[in-house]
Order: C-alpha cells, then sequence, then structure tokens
C-alpha cells in the first residue's frame, strides 16, 4: 500500500469525527488535502468552517464551504489536521508547509484536536524531521545564532514566505526528548513568531493509517 493510499484512509476516517453542527477548524498539508476532497465526495454538510492557511481556505470555499475569521466565531470542538511526526506523548512537530503559527492558533481554540497522519510519521524521540521556526525577518539571523547555541543546525527555507509575512528556519540535527520546555525555550526568543513543536497543546486523538487498517490512539 503506498503512503498516498494511507493518507486516503486516515483522511476518510476523519469524516467520523466532523461536528454535525457547529464549525470545524481545518489545517494544512497532503493529509488535510485528501480530508477536504474525501469531505467533497462523501457530501459530508459542514455549517462553516475556520483554516489554517490560505490554500486550505480556497480549497474549503471551492467545494462550497463557508470559511470564518477566528475573531469571530467562539471557541469550537474539533480541530483535523496532520503532523510531521508525532511521539507517544501525543506531542508533535508540525510546520512542514509553513502553517504552523495559524495551525497552533486553530489547536488552541479547539476542545479536540485530532491529528490524522500515517504509520511513518509515528516516532519514540521528535526531531529527525527537521524543527521549523517561524520567524520575524529581521530577527533571522540573531534566531539562528540562538537555535545553533541549543544544539541544532538552523537552514533558511529558501524561497518561503508564510501567510503571515515571515521567514522559516528548519533546524535540523536538533533531537527533542523535553518537548514542552524545547517550545517554551524557542518561543521565548526575540524575533521567534511560534516553533513548530505542539507540546503545550498536543494531540487529543491520532488517527494513523496501516497496512492493516486506520489505529487509533486516545490521550488518556
Amino acid at each position: 500500500m503506498t503512503q498516498d493510499e494511507l493518507k486516503e484512509m486516515v483522511a476518510a476516517e476523519a469524516l467520523n469525527y466532523i461536528p454535525k453542527d457547529g464549525i470545524l477548524g481545518v489545517g494544512s498539508g497532503s493529509t488535510v488535502v485528501k480530508f477536504i476532497q474525501a469531505i467533497h465526495r462523501n457530501h459530508i454538510k459542514v455549517d462553516a468552517a475556520v483554516s489554517s492557511s490560505n490554500k486550505t481556505t480556497q480549497m474549503l470555499q471551492d467545494i462550497g464551504i463557508r470559511v470564518l475569521d477566528p475573531n469571530e466565531c467562539e471557541p469550537y470542538a474539533v480541530y483535523i489536521d496532520g503532523a510531521d511526526e508525532v511521539n507517544d506523548s501525543f506531542d508533535m512537530i508540525k510546520g512542514g508547509g509553513a502553517c504552523l503559527t495559524r495551525e497552533k492558533i486553530l489547536a488552541s481554540m479547539a476542545e479536540k484536536f485530532i491529528c490524522i497522519v500515517d504509520k511513518s510519521k509515528l516516532v519514540t524521540t521528535l526531531g529527525k524531521f527537521p524543527l521549523p521556526v517561524e520567524v520575524i525577518p529581521m530577527a533571522r539571523g540573531q534566531v539562528a545564532r540562538t537555535l545553533q547555541a541549543l544544539g541544532g543546525r538552523p537552514v533558511l527555507r529558501e524561497g518561503c514566505i508564510t501567510d503571515n509575512g515571515c521567514e522559516i528556519l528548519d533546524v535540523h540535527d536538533f533531537m527533542i526528548p523535553d518537548p514542552a520546555s524545547t517550545e517554551r525555550a524557542i518561543n521565548a526568543i526575540p524575533g521567534v513568531v511560534t516553533v513548530g513543536l505542539f507540546a503545550r497543546r498536543g494531540a487529543d486523538v491520532v488517527l494513523y493509517a496501516t497496512e492493516d487498517g486506520v489505529q487509533k490512539k486516545v490521550r488518556p
């Protein structure tokens, strides 16, 4: 079974978590694209949505879903998004698609965060995937020096400007045994918009696709 087929499988399973009434939070990335396509293909009714990226917003509007400004809605029930890595404690690395700040905002508003991945994204320790850090452009050099002092190897993501008008530093060779404290430390660096560590607000449910079907892990 291909990775693409696994993504389609877990995207279809995530349809069961769409609230019957109210607002749905939708993330970004290749698995979320499959999820939006599954909503359309299965004629699932979604009252309204909040979106983590301009691309996601356009896709939702193209299939007739009303997209709200998060400032105009109350905290909502369910946020569905993928991840670049997720560990056994439901901590994640996100931001491979450069939407980490808006994803973190929407995750913080949701009562329940459903993470949808294929089995390759499950890890014991976060950090094999380079850690994205969104930075204000004028602070890029100083933030990079600070990240290097923390033990990582920051590399500017060439040709990438986020929907917020900022840049991304991808931190390589940086294993993360304590995601929560690392998240706090990097977020405290002046010029950092946010780091792609989701530990303070991790997933509540992880759906992961395998050749034997979609498996589920639920936070205790």
